[in-house]
């Protein structure tokens, strides 16, 4: 369970991509009157949160009820897990007809209707993260809209049963595609390249808004890819305001994933956008290795891998050792030498002197744009 910091204050952006405003609520018929009474809580959330006139912003979420979501899932089953994590199980399902969610998959079946693919996160009543964090996210994705983003399309509020429906990303995770075995053998270095670019423009834009936005648990498992691997970011209930104006960075409770983390929040709980840059740069070494930010298997001294990757970052002739395998040696050594010294900036220890996402989105561009003409 996380810390409630109140419904974050977020401002018209100024990086590409918008706030949504002027939706309207769209209510199942058979959604039930706890999900309707979640409406008017999230719309007092509204009017406290923005004033009256200041930012219109009713979510065009849909509102589903439990037995929707029940049906969609046959009952939740085993074969329809996708996954797991500190806030519940995610399950893949299958709604009726084509939705009108505008970017969700629609599978079309022989012989049978089409069919709208989601994904369903089912809070697990005894995780570590709760009521909150799922209020945050409906705040948080029902307000804006960017390409590297994941798309929320609705929720469910029935008694204890709380739930959140997103559009299906058929490759799933970075981490899955990273680290379950024989799943890397397509990630060739282009794609690599594609979802470190889209990942980093997720947090630039996040970071872009007048009042900054922390992702606050920048992770490979929280980056999901859609079927041509574009990168969207996922998982928004520890997302949090940046520090008001003349300071530089709030104080807060350690929460998020301790080897993505940067030091000074793991150790004094200081947070800023620079700590976002930090566990960006740890993704990035686990792109370039193919090795997880941490896994106490390892042979002793390699268990943390930005220590044990550190020395071989500045050097093109050790880079090539802690490459991962996989790749075959099928990658530019240039652009893969540039992307190790990008990672060595952004874990620097002290916050200032790691780039902007701003500049992280500029530089890897250029590295893209210069490995596919193979410069």
């Amino acid at each position: 369970m996380g810390v409630c910091f109140g419904t974050p204050d977020f401002p018209t952006p100024s990086y590409a991509g918008h706030l949504k405003s002027g939706a309207k609520w769209k209510i199942s018929t058979s959604s039930s009157s706890a999900a309707s009474n979640s409406h008017d809580l999230l719309a007092a959330r509204d009017k406290k949160a923005f004033g009256d006139g200041k930012i219109v912003a009713d979510p065009s979420l849909t509102v589903f009820s439990f037995a929707e979501l029940k049906a969609a899932t046959e009952n939740f089953t085993a074969d329809a897990l996708l996954g797991k994590g500190g806030f519940g199980r995610v399950y893949k399902g299958m709604l009726p007809g084509k939705q009108p969610y505008g970017i969700a998959e629609t599978m079309m079946l022989p012989g049978k209707q089409a069919r709208t693919i989601i994904a369903v996160k089912i809070l697990n009543q005894n995780g570590t993260q709760g009521y909150r964090e799922w209020l945050r996210e409906i705040d948080f994705l029902g307000r804006l809209s960017y390409p590297n983003l994941a798309k929320l399309l609705g929720f469910c509020q029935e008694d204890e049963n709380l739930a959140l429906v997103y559009e299906f990303m058929p490759m799933g995770s970075l981490e899955k595609q990273l680290f379950r075995k024989g799943s890397a053998d397509h990630l060739s270095w282009d794609v690599r390249l594609k979802i470190a670019v889209g990942a980093a423009r997720g947090l630039a834009f996040l970071h872009n808004f007048e009042r900054q936005i922390i992702f606050r648990d920048f992770k490979s498992s929280n980056i999901l890819l859609d079927g041509s691997y574009t990168a969207k970011l996922t998982d928004f209930g520890l997302v949090r305001s940046g520090p008001s104006e003349g300071k530089s960075h709030v104080t807060t409770q350690f929460m998020g994933t301790f080897h993505y983390a940067a030091p000074e929040y793991r150790a004094i709980g200081r947070l800023c956008v620079k700590s976002d840059v930090y566990s960006f740069g740890i993704v990035l070494l686990e792109i370039l290795t193919g090795l997880r930010a941490f896994d106490g298997r390892r042979p002793r001294g390699k268990a943390n891998l930005v220590e044990w990757a550190g020395p071989f970052l500045s050097s093109k002739d050790k880079l090539w050792t802690i490459m991962d395998s996989r790749l075959r040696g099928k990658y530019n050594r240039n652009s893969a030498f540039q992307i190790a010294k990008l990672a060595s900036k952004c874990v620097e220890e002290t916050p200032r002197f790691r780039p902007s996402m701003t500049k992280v989105v500029k530089e890897l561009e250029s590295i893209e744009a210069a490995s596919a003409n193979r410069i």
